[in-house]
């Protein structure tokens, strides 16, 4: 894998404002924590503990929380101080709604505004996400599918679009993570991508829309269907769209 996709591998830095290059290493920490539930929904992030964990001052981390507060995965509450906020299924699907209409207006787009060194690296991508797969990598996959969402929406050519994807993107970010009960919902997804680059290849964007529209939320319609949305994965097979 090259330098440049290791990179894109990590969540989006953008999403995350901190005051301190320090701080925004604790806030992919921190991030990762969550998102993979070591640090549970509502659990109580205090700040002695985790600066012991993590090896930093109370500053940093202090920058960091206040940091995640905005994507919507801590909330700080008086008295009660920082926890990880609830996983609420109805905010879920509204925001899973509203991403979807992001992705597929960034997907219209990115078929006419794709440079080929652009489509080139979604390819690459997608080469190293099957890679990811085979391996049962779950951390890997993920973060390469978080990069090839960016990349889409990158090469939409729209800095509205760009900040709104990433701000809404972080915040289901533990969602997305959940999305990972067993494997029939992984190979769903990975066809998926493989439509999606497919049809990004053609530059059809009537198509790559309503593709990214219905793969944005087909796994959260399979584990509603399941009756798996709200609550802890019950195997660690697979790791959603």
């Amino acid at each position: 894998m090259s330098d440049t996709r290791i990179a894109a591998r990590q969540p989006e830095a953008e999403a995350a404002p901190a005051g301190s290059p320090l701080a925004a290493h604790v806030v992919e920490r921190l991030r990762d924590l969550i998102v993979t539930e070591e640090l549970p929904p509502g659990a109580p992030l205090r700040e002695r503990a985790l600066a012991e964990r993590l090896g930093v001052s109370r500053t940093p981390l202090r920058d960091a929380l206040k940091a995640l507060a905005t994507e919507g995965l801590v909330t700080i509450e008086p008295k009660r101080g920082a926890v990880v906020a609830p996983f609420s299924e109805a905010a879920v699907a509204e925001k899973l709604d509203v991403l979807a209409a992001l992705e597929g207006f960034a997907g219209e787009r990115a078929a006419d505004e794709a440079t080929e060194a652009e489509i080139a690296e979604v390819r690459a991508l997608h080469h190293d996400l099957l890679a990811a797969f085979e391996r049962r990598d779950r951390a890997a996959y993920f973060h390469l599918n978080q990069a090839i969402h960016r990349a889409l929406v990158a090469a939409a050519r729209n800095a509205t679009l760009t900040a709104l994807h990433a701000q809404l993107n972080s915040q289901l970010y533990a969602y997305r993570w959940r999305g990972s009960a067993d494997l029939t919902l992984w190979t769903t997804a990975i066809a998926e991508h493989a439509q999606l680059v497919d049809l990004l290849s053609r530059r059809d964007a009537a198509g790559l829309s309503a593709a990214l529209r219905a793969h944005v939320g087909s796994t959260w319609r399979q584990l509603r269907r399941k009756g798996n949305a709200v609550g802890r994965p019950q195997a660690e097979a697979s790791v959603g769209d």
